[in-house]
């Protein structure tokens, strides 16, 4: 990572500006004072600060002075392009002034490369029969009921079962379970055990001997071997609905009420999402091959920054899925520092893309007008049901939604032209 992009500035306060942050940073320290013979906030200055000190009063001046100090600094670089969150630090301070350090991450030069007539090719999007007939079947799956059946158990069967499991003739913890709906082929249970119920019949019971994985996850069984006594309580087959009147009622897609209906249906699925993900894989090639063809050093703190809102973004999926961020970290025996280091590739990737696409819409002269803009915001709005007011305030403002349809437009330029 290059650190020719970083603009360190300085932001000095002093004279009235700051006299009055210190005894405004005094007032507020002081009503809570304990100075004997004072009531709290009446205490003279010059006891308070014998007693307290004058560094905490200039430090607590100080973050009263930072949000202004922070406005005339971006005020005065208004003409940089800071492409991070300024990092700032406290350079001096004293009675008769205060000093911040603005630490500024500056856009990088590109030189774009070649990034037309690249050779990519869109992937084939064709769709087999059996492809359709597959998804037939899962579909119907899904419909499909557990009845109980007699005979003996067979794969893809559901047995019912009672186990417990014995190490050298006693109990282990976990090895014990009631009623167990184990299905015969799902590979839940370690190798060996589900295979030997195979040909048991209800109410049999059986010891299976098997031992435990080299790698298993408990210290004291890796390896060894065991004893689980088992008893079938129940042997369940899966039923496939038939393809009549019921199950086109079930499925409750409209204008979906024959055999013939439906393959075309699902053939017409299969070729949107094969579709959709060709042209996600076309762009993905694209991209790639015009930034490897692109000039650029980026800085560091582009990447974390990214890293950033990614990481924020992944919280909020574990979220929807009632995951906190912190029990990810307990399930994956993992911490922020391994999750972001696993993230930085394609953190990098993020932003070599997007400096990729800015070039080109230099490069191809892509403007978007306020009209574009907000025509584009109309559309979006209308898709996702909401006024166009709140959907522009929602996606970040106007000039984002000219960003985003420039960056789009850039993209298509890539297509076009390859």
């Amino acid at each position: 990572m290059a650190n020719k992009n970083i603009r360190e500035i300085t932001i000095k306060v002093e004279g009235k500006e700051w006299q009055d942050a210190i005894e405004k940073a005094f007032q507020k320290a002081n009503k809570d004072a304990k100075i004997d013979g004072f009531r709290k906030g009446h205490a003279p200055k010059d006891l308070f600060i014998k007693k307290y000190g004058e560094t905490n009063l200039w430090l607590d001046a100080a973050d009263l002075v930072l949000e202004n100090s922070y406005k005339k600094m971006i005020e005065e670089n208004k003409d940089i392009e800071i492409v991070a969150q300024p990092e700032m630090s406290l350079k001096s301070i004293s009675a008769e002034y205060v000093e911040f350090n603005f630490k500024l991450t500056t856009k990088p030069e590109v030189k774009l490369g070649k990034y037309k007539n690249l050779g990519v090719k869109k992937e084939d999007t064709k769709v087999t029969k059996k492809e359709v007939e597959q998804a037939l079947e899962d579909m119907r799956k899904k419909y499909a009921e557990n009845v109980t059946k007699e005979g003996t158990v067979e794969k893809d069967d559901t047995a019912v079962i009672n186990f417990e499991g014995f190490k050298d003739g006693v109990a282990f913890d976990g090895g014990k379970g009631e009623n167990y709906s184990l299905v015969i082929g799902s590979n839940t249970f370690i190798p060996g055990f589900e295979e030997q119920l195979i040909g048991m019949k209800k109410g049999e019971e059986k010891d299976i001997e098997l031992s435990f994985p080299e790698d298993y996850h408990v210290e004291e069984l890796k390896g060894q071997p065991v004893v689980f006594k088992v008893k079938v309580n129940e042997i369940k087959t899966t039923v496939l609905p038939e393809l009549d009147k019921d199950f086109f009622e079930d499925l409750g897609m409209e204008g979906i009420d024959t055999k013939e209906a439906l393959l075309k249906q699902l053939e017409e699925n299969i070729k949107a999402h094969k579709e959709h993900h060709a042209e996600d894989h076309f762009i993905d090639e694209l991209l790639d091959k015009a930034i490897k063809n692109m000039t650029v050093e980026i800085p560091e703190a582009m990447v974390n920054e990214e890293i950033d809102r990614m990481l924020r973004q992944y919280e909020e999926n574990l979220k929807m899925q009632g995951i906190t961020l912190e029990q990810f970290y307990q399930f994956t025996n993992s911490d922020e520092s391994l999750l972001k280091d696993q993230m930085k590739e394609e953190a990098t990737k993020r932003v070599s893309s997007r400096l990729l696409l800015e070039e080109i819409t230099k490069e191809e002269k892509i403007e978007i007008t306020e009209e574009e803009a907000k025509k584009e915001a109309e559309d979006l709005a209308s898709k996702y049901q909401m006024e166009t007011e709140e959907f522009i305030k929602l996606f970040g403002g106007i000039e984002m939604v000219k960003y985003d349809l420039a960056m789009r437009k850039a993209i298509e330029v890539l297509k076009n032209n390859n």
